[in-house]
């Protein structure tokens, strides 16, 4: 359903656009989740090792992705919210085909580079074939995940949070369903999980833009012209936004390769520990994000209306909502670290259990940080503060990839564990100082007290 968030109380309608965001992305992680839980507990310590060797590079496909989604997310939001229909339907017909030409090209390049780039991260050997397969099939399917990211961005960007969800807890049932059929069953091991993830995410994005298209038909443009299918200005625009957007999810993607790399010298078993708790590290953030994602189209929309104070009502409030999620996330994470390490292996040896604990243990009590961080940042998103977004960013994963360099040679791997809270603090008092400054305001309400009727 097509939503206007510039109107109604903003506690209300962020709660009601955020949870379904937040059920969406708990069952995205259970998704992405389920490859490592049935390659861990079916095939062995070392199948869990080849799938996570391979994730920080997948990472960097679907942060090209998500980046650039949000870019049109934010240019979709302010033309919906300012009632201007042509330009709507000119930006979403713009973004498809975009979108598609840019995850062929991706492909391509993909498939020559698997190897060498799986080698080049120092992947132990017993490892390499099986992070080369899943990470080749991984690369096949980038038009799926391209399509579903795209279509999710214009269905929050209007408004509709709930679609969205309903497709991926189905596709992510059927994945589950896939990975303990092609590997428990058929016994094909990383490729099993490869390919169900493949089969799941095709069938979910074929479905959402047919939905998509029905719900596009009742979006009147109102003066009766055709709305081109592509326009350069209209890319332009969105590349404005949708670049620095990529460059900044690529960027915190190529910097956790780099940590995998540094991770990946201490030996399989260490990178088998390593892999279960960043995906639950993984998990526990991107909560925090899916709730902050409903605040950047909530701001672009009230932006496009005009409506200032409303954004600043909203973050209060998400603040709120975020730091209550944080506050549970973060007991459970350190009440059952180790339960949850071991949910990815059937026999994990002492050491990889006690790599994933040590993670968890000094990570998680910082997630505060990171909560008050990706609050801050979704109004800087959705006011297309691009630079002062990608300046907290890119302070996080500077300061995180230094540190962990610095910190291992004195501390092992609890020195890298460790640039994590270093690199959040400290970022997250950037974002914070940006926001005051009211960077994320368009240009003619910085530095004024701008009056509204409406809020």
């Amino acid at each position: 359903m097509i939503t206007d968030l510039t109107k109604g109380n903003p506690t209300k309608i962020l709660l009601n656009f955020s949870i379904p965001l937040l059920m969406s992305s708990i069952f995205q992680q259970l998704y992405n989740m389920a490859d490592s839980i049935v390659a861990g507990n079916f095939s062995g310590e070392d199948a869990l090792a080849a799938v996570g060797a391979s994730y920080p590079v997948t990472m960097i496909f679907m942060a090209i992705a998500i980046g650039g989604s949000l870019g049109c997310n934010v240019v979709i939001s302010k033309y919906f919210g300012g009632k201007d229909y042509s330009n709507t339907r000119l930006a979403i017909n713009t973004s498809f085909i975009s979108f598609l030409v840019l995850s062929l090209v991706l492909t391509v390049v993909g498939c020559f580079l698997c190897d060498p780039i799986i080698s080049a991260l120092n992947t132990p050997n017993n490892i390499f074939a099986d992070s080369s397969l899943y990470l080749r099939v991984y690369i096949f399917g980038l038009v799926f995940l391209f399509a579903y990211n795209i279509c999710n961005a214009i269905f929050t960007a209007l408004g509709d949070s709930r679609t969205p969800l309903y497709f991926l807890i189905a596709s992510s049932l059927g994945n589950i369903a896939l990975d303990i059929l092609f590997v428990a069953g058929f016994g094909w091991g990383v490729g099993g999980v490869a390919w169900a993830t493949f089969i799941a995410q095709g069938i979910a994005s074929v479905l959402a833009f047919v939905v998509l298209l029905k719900r596009l038909k009742v979006l009147n443009t109102g003066d009766g012209k055709k709305v081109s299918l592509f326009s350069l200005s209209m890319l332009s625009h969105i590349a404005r936004v949708a670049i620095p957007s990529i460059i900044q999810q690529s960027f915190v993607s190529v910097g956790n390769v780099f940590i995998q790399g540094l991770v990946n010298t201490y030996g399989s078993a260490v990178v088998a520990g390593y892999s279960a708790a960043i995906k639950i590290n993984i998990f526990c953030v991107t909560c925090f994000t899916s709730m902050c994602n409903g605040l950047s189209s909530y701001t672009a929309q009230n932006i496009g209306a005009k409506k200032l104070k409303r954004v600043i009502r909203g973050y209060k409030s998400s603040l709120v909502m975020v730091i209550s999620i944080c506050v549970v996330v973060t007991a459970i994470t350190l009440l059952f670290s180790d339960t949850l390490v071991g949910l990815f292996m059937d026999t994990p040896s002492e050491l990889a259990t006690l790599t994933g604990r040590q993670f968890l243990m000094i990570t998680s009590p910082f997630y505060i940080f990171v909560a008050v961080k990706l609050v801050t940042d979704a109004v800087l998103k959705g006011g297309a503060a691009m630079a002062s977004f990608m300046t907290t960013t890119f302070s996080d994963l500077i300061i995180r990839v230094i540190m962990g360099y610095v910190l291992s040679p004195f501390f092992g791997t609890n020195g890298i564990w460790w640039s994590w809270p270093i690199g959040w603090v400290i970022s997250t008092l950037i974002s914070l100082v940006l926001y005051k400054l009211g960077t994320w305001k368009p240009k003619y309400a910085r530095n004024l007290k701008y009056k509204q009727v409406t809020v």
